[in-house]
């Protein structure tokens, strides 16, 4: 598992390869990944919209932005978590994923959170971020 802390929004980032939904013979591999934010502070905060960053292992980057996560904009009390699962398609047996969530707190000021950098990597290959 992977795990930031931004202004009190805990994010932890667990991925896992799909084998079942990957054909190495083809250079198609596909990761899924559970997310947790956790809010540890003492405002309601709403997640607003994501930014990803994906490196595959010959260095092509794939920038993502969309609102929401899943589809979904949601809001988190104090000591609140939500957790969704997506997943991420590369051409090569392993790379990294990291981001930022902006969100809003009560009181409207916006603020980034950290998604810590993670690593894809196809069982038996070495890991590429720890």
């Amino acid at each position: 598992m992977y795990r930031a802390v931004t202004r009190n929004i805990e994010v932890v980032a667990e991925p896992f390869y799909l084998a079942d939904r990957s054909d190495p013979d083809e250079n198609q591999y596909f990761w899924a990944y559970r997310i947790t934010i956790a809010n540890h502070s003492d405002l309601r905060v709403k997640l607003l919209s994501r930014y990803w960053r994906i490196t595959d292992e010959n260095g092509h980057v794939e920038e993502v932005r969309g609102p929401g996560v899943i589809g979904e904009k949601p809001e988190l009390g104090p000591g609140d978590s939500f957790q969704y699962t997506s997943g991420c398609p590369l051409t090569t047996p392993s790379g990294i994923m990291v981001g930022r969530y902006t969100m809003r707190e009560e009181g409207g000021r916006l603020f980034e959170v950290e998604i810590p950098a993670f690593s894809l990597d196809m069982p038996g290959k070495r890991p590429l971020a720890n």
